[in-house]
């Protein structure tokens, strides 16, 4: 399994909500560059940046400190939050982008991921972010009816480089994953799930990695910058 130590980004800094709620923000780094260069030179292989305001906007907001990212840091990054059109998954691939996350769209115009998986093989990932199992959008300020195995599955055929979950109701709170249903969603589709939502230590790294779903990887932000997930100890576990 990979680790993906996560970067969101609120108004140029990298910060963590609690429960995606923006008005509940912990500043953790002015830089995020820098935050990137410090998880990268620990030995993470993989970012995960999201732009949140973006996300309410529905438009890339963040760009100057994810291009900052991009060009200090070696290591591939995904990104999400705001990334609705082809233009600017292309612009965003152009710069270096290792795979853009389509999420609203994925529910509003699932065609736009098709297409976009077929001109970028390998490089697109669907968000799916829940509550209760029922998926939420633009930023996790609408709530649908669409249910997140359903969205899951309709993506079967699309060719899409992975599934990132996210368990809103645990997300930021530092309170574990929401291992049955990440596990559920792993054994229900052959497209490779990432798991993100709540992982705030290494038993729940363990129990994800053990948890019967062939999983891809994992998420973890706040536990990361908090020092609950130590994070040498959290890639040696996944990687053995």
């Amino acid at each position: 399994m990979i680790l993906y130590p996560a970067i969101d980004l609120k108004d140029g800094r990298a910060v963590r909500l609690v429960h995606g709620e923006m008005e509940r923000e912990t500043v953790f780094n002015e830089n995020p560059a820098a935050q990137a260069m410090e998880f990268v030179q620990a030995g993470c292989e993989w970012l995960h940046l999201v732009d949140l305001n973006g996300a309410f906007a529905g438009e890339p907001v963040n760009d100057a400190p994810v291009e900052e990212i991009l060009k200090q840091c070696k290591v591939p990054a995904q990104l999400g939050g705001g990334i609705r059109d082809m233009a600017t998954i292309e612009r965003w691939i152009s710069r270096g982008l290792a795979r853009v996350i389509l999420g609203t769209v994925a529910v509003e115009n699932p065609q736009l991921v098709r297409d976009a998986a077929r001109e970028f093989p390998g490089k697109v990932a669907v968000g799916i972010d829940a509550r209760k199992g029922m998926v939420a959008t633009k930023g996790w300020a609408e709530e649908t009816n669409v249910n997140a195995t359903d969205l899951a599955k309709s993506f079967e055929d699309a060719g899409v480089a992975a599934i990132i979950y996210t368990d809103i109701n645990r997300d930021g709170a530092m309170k574990g994953p929401n291992v049955a249903e990440t596990a559920a969603l792993g054994n229900a589709v052959s497209i490779p799930v990432i798991a993100s939502g709540g992982v705030s230590s290494l038993a729940d790294l363990q129990a994800l990695k053990t948890c019967g779903a062939p999983l891809n990887g994992a998420i973890s932000g706040r536990a990361l910058y908090d020092g609950a997930i130590d994070l040498k100890e959290a890639l040696t576990l996944l990687r053995s």
